[in-house]
């Protein structure tokens, strides 16, 4: 009896777009803690360690991508048109400009040449992702969390990697456009949740990506404002925790079903939220809030890093 080849068509490949969000989320939280590290409040050592793992991982799913064009190019051309799916191509420049901040005290150069990159690559897939819906191709269905990625989440990490390399002017233009991205969004996006069909258990964690742009706007703020905490910088962190309390709130519905992959929406705004908390620390400012968002930020990750062994162990970690 013959043995199906692994580019039999009838094959899904295992590692779906959705998983780039673990080196997302872990690159970020990397790069907080190495703020935490610069005031005081722990040793560089674990920042860069995790900046190290999250570079590994990104590097092993782009090989695994690569694999998945070559091999299984049904399965990316799906990946493409779908109005879903596709979002998640985004996280990978948005990864790469993530690891050139970390790469920035190491090499400047190459830094630099990886931002630029990760730049190019986010407005190129803006360009076809979000303006080419201007057609008419939408659904409110598709309408999830993950459209802010192309335009929102990608626009404030490259305000924050401009403003690492100096760059403020061009920071600021980047700022403004995850802004009125945000704000152009938030309303559609809600409104589907509100009024469509409830997202299946699989994968109703991209609902925690509400949890992001608040906080990664704040962030974003930081970098290119020079880390003063101002009242703006405060009302961006007031709508952080009111989206976390309504996710907090949801978590038994977003957990129903037990734990999936798509629970590491939640990453990059946890990774941010404990970047605001040290810098609310740095600052002697509200210290009891502070020390919430940062354990809760950490924490979360953490408990997605165990979650995700768990689910290695219990076979639930591969796509079927």
């Amino acid at each position: 009896m013959s043995v199906s080849s692994p580019a039999a068509p009838s094959r899904k490949f295992p590692v779906p777009l959705s998983y780039f969000s673990m080196p997302l989320g872990l690159s970020a939280l990397g790069l907080s803690w190495r703020y935490g590290a610069a005031m005081g409040f722990a040793p560089s050592w674990p920042a860069e360690a995790l900046l190290a793992v999250a570079a590994l991982l990104w590097l092993l799913l782009i090989a695994a991508y690569a694999v998945k064009i070559w091999r299984f190019r049904a399965d990316f051309l799906a990946d493409l048109q779908d109005l879903v799916q596709c979002c998640f191509l985004s996280m990978i420049p948005i990864t790469l400009l993530l690891l050139a901040m970390a790469l920035l005290p190491y090499a400047r150069l190459p830094a630099m040449l990886a931002v630029m990159l990760g730049v190019g690559a986010q407005l190129a897939f803006a360009m076809y992702r979000a303006a080419g819906l201007w057609r008419g191709l939408h659904t409110l269905a598709a309408t999830t969390p993950v459209v802010y990625l192309p335009t929102v989440a990608a626009a404030f990490v490259s305000t924050s990697a401009f403003a690492a390399l100096g760059f403020t002017d061009y920071a600021w233009l980047f700022f403004g456009m995850g802004v009125f991205s945000w704000l152009s969004l938030e309303g559609a996006i809600l409104l589907r949740l509100r009024v469509e069909q409830a997202l299946a258990p699989a994968v109703r964690g991209i609902v925690g990506i509400q949890l992001a742009p608040p906080f990664v706007a704040c962030g974003a703020y930081f970098a290119v404002h020079g880390g003063a905490v101002d009242g703006f910088a405060l009302m961006l962190m007031g709508y952080g925790w009111l989206q976390g309390l309504f996710l907090l709130r949801l978590l038994p519905w977003l957990l129903s079903d037990g734990f999936f992959m798509s629970s590491w929406g939640f990453s990059f705004g946890l990774a941010a939220m404990c970047g605001c908390g040290l810098h609310l620390l740095a600052q002697g400012m509200m210290p009891f809030l502070a020390w919430v968002m940062v354990v809760a930020g950490s924490g979360g990750i953490a408990l997605l890093v165990l979650a995700t062994f768990a689910a290695m162990r219990r076979g639930r970690f591969w796509l079927r």
